[in-house]
């Protein structure tokens, strides 16, 4: 089996030399790119397995990179910035990026974040989570195994959730992808369902299990 590759896309000299030494005995091969265009093209040449992105670079911002590769590629990116404001976490997730974390982080967090994606891309027909099953081929959604019944807009919002599981989805993106375009600042319909869903499938509504919320960002559906 081939060396599953990574692109990282950040002009930080500290964060390269980190992430080669580091990633050297974990079964990765890294690729770098110090510019949102270098990053551009080597993602179309490499067709990485992850996309590393720093936000400060030092021509394009990496949101505007993120918006750019999603024009095209289904790729994981998972961003790597030291800014840590809810809005450029929002901008960032909204722009296409999968997960966010923020500099400085541990290299087991990182890789546990690799992971998450690299399962995720996949894309399963089933998804588990404990006593959870979500089969998306026949649309049964299981709980300990009876079989719990959703409304469509109650299936969609799972099933979205489901497919990105253990990255946050932004308030914004939940409401364009379930409801449409038209409701992406509606956040009533979002905290309604969502506490129908809750009602549904968690032992304690109040304190979910599954589907948390990330405080002013979106909601996760939680994977270990």
């Amino acid at each position: 089996m081939s060396a599953r590759t990574l692109l990282l896309i950040d002009d930080e000299p500290q964060v390269l030399r980190f992430l080669r030494s580091s990633l050297a005995s974990t079964g990765y091969r890294l690729f770098e790119a110090a510019t949102g265009q270098a990053g551009l093209a080597e993602a179309a040449a490499r067709r990485p397995d992850i996309i590393l992105l720093d936000l400060g670079l030092p021509d394009i911002d990496g949101i505007e990179v993120a918006r750019r590769l999603r024009e095209w590629t289904e790729t994981p990116i998972i961003v790597l910035s030291a800014r840590g404001q809810d809005q450029d976490k929002i901008a960032a997730l909204d722009a296409g990026a999968d997960d966010y974390l923020t500099k400085p982080f541990s290299l087991p967090e990182l890789l546990a974040r690799i992971r998450v994606a690299e399962r995720h891309a996949k894309k399963d027909a089933i998804f588990t989570l404990d006593d959870l099953r979500i089969d998306l081929a026949s649309r049964v959604v299981t709980l300990g195994g009876d079989e719990v019944r959703l409304t469509p807009i109650e299936y969609k919002l799972l099933t979205t959730l489901a497919r990105k599981a253990g990255h946050v989805l932004t308030y914004q993106q939940l409401l364009k992808d379930v409801w449409g375009p038209r409701y992406a600042t509606q956040k009533q319909y979002l905290h309604v369902y969502m506490g129908h869903l809750r009602n549904k499938l968690e032992r304690d509504p109040a304190r979910p299990r599954f589907l948390v919320t990330e405080s002013g960002v979106g909601y996760r559906l939680k994977v270990e």
